[in-house]
């Protein structure tokens, strides 16, 4: 954190990072914490700490969670439960798949929020997937040639874990349960609900896969956002990256006596402060992410009055101008708008995000505009 005057921002470039970071780093008054937001500002986050001496990721780690390839890499070496993997040079992608055993998922080393991901059930399936992702990954800037990542797929429920790390020691603030199947094709998250209602044992083998997770790329320090698959032979661990979760759902978090928001804890925690509020997340909270129904402009979402209506319901952001585009997976990596809710109990979140959520009418029409909306993972 740095006061910058009458600007109140710094430009910086994303393509690159040490010149974006230099700029952070050289800012008079120095910074006191340098903090990403999302995946693509982390790794100029860790390089700026790094350079002002800052307690701070090793950029190396922080890299490692931008390559899923590296990532998988460095859990096998130490031994983390994932699943099975093989990276697939261009026209391989069915032939490394079969060898694993269907069902598969395929997907792109560097994208976020599901862009890319497809499971596939068989030879034909994976030929026109990997298609699809160079052709998804071209599109977002990245080499349609490079190795794609081949995973097994894991059947179970994918919950969420957000924490902050401390010396490599994990704190969690929130599990966040997925109360959707995610089977495929597409990933398409649509609901996050705390507390989990895990049974205990298997929230602390989340919990250590997660911290082992951690160990194992050489993160020590700030916000981690983990996914895993609680799987037929135990928990694995899916994607880990490090910053909390994506988009606006971090607005359904909420801690400590005074209703303390994420970002918040985040903060405080990054500066140090005492109380850095890392309790655990207050009574039921969740957001559903309202997904794409189809490709097109938005022509209007209609009923939102009712949505707020419903008990436990306490907002709606619309995230997605009205006469834009909006673009589905496995293309797109956003969503229409969020709805947040608060409850008794986990399932009474639940409950109220349904029935808000059936209470809207999203119209969209054919067509194209090139922008998109806010994404959340």
């Amino acid at each position: 954190m740095s006061n910058l005057g009458r600007s109140r921002t710094l430009g910086i470039d994303f393509a690159r990072p040490e010149w974006s970071a230099s700029r952070i780093a050289n800012l008079r008054p120095s910074s006191d914490a340098v903090v990403a937001a999302d995946d693509r500002g982390v790794v100029i986050a860790a390089l700026a700490s790094n350079m002002l001496g800052m307690d701070a990721n090793p950029v190396a780690a922080v890299q490692a969670t931008r390559d899923k390839a590296h990532m998988r890499g460095l859990l096998a070496s130490a031994g983390v439960p994932q699943p099975a993997f093989r990276l697939a040079a261009h026209g391989r992608v069915p032939r490394e798949a079969s060898a694993l055993g269907y069902p598969c998922v395929v997907k792109p080393r560097g994208l976020s929020a599901s862009q890319g991901v497809i499971r596939v059930d068989n030879d034909e399936a994976a030929s026109q997937a990997e298609i699809r992702i160079r052709n998804i990954v071209q599109n977002a800037g990245g080499d349609p040639e490079g190795k794609l990542l081949v995973e097994s797929f894991v059947p179970g429920p994918e919950v969420a874990v957000e924490g902050m790390l401390n010396r490599g020691s994990l704190s969690v603030l929130a599990l966040l349960d997925k109360p959707d199947p995610l089977d495929g094709p597409f990933f398409e998250e649509t609901m996050f609900v705390t507390p989990s209602r895990h049974d205990e044992a298997v929230q602390a083998e989340i919990i250590s896969v997660a911290q082992d997770a951690a160990i194992a790329l050489g993160l020590v320090t700030g916000p981690i956002h983990a996914e895993v698959r609680c799987g037929p032979d135990g928990v694995v661990l899916i994607e880990l990256a490090a910053r909390s979760i994506g988009g606006l759902c971090g607005r359904a978090l909420i801690f400590g006596l005074l209703g303390e928001s994420l970002e918040s804890v985040i903060l405080r925690s990054a500066l140090g402060l005492p109380g850095s509020g890392l309790d655990a997340a207050w009574a039921a909270t969740g957001a559903l992410m309202l997904p794409i129904p189809e490709a097109g402009i938005l022509v209007s979402i209609e009923g939102v009055d009712e949505a707020l209506a419903v008990p436990g319901v306490t907002g709606f952001d619309q995230t997605i101008p009205i006469g834009k585009q909006a673009i589905p997976l496995p293309e797109g990596n956003r969503y229409l708008g969020f709805l947040f809710a608060q409850g008794r109990t986990p399932r009474d979140v639940e409950n109220s995000l349904r029935s808000a959520h059936a209470a809207l009418k999203i119209v969209i029409q054919p067509g194209r505009t090139g922008e998109t909306v806010e994404s959340c993972s």
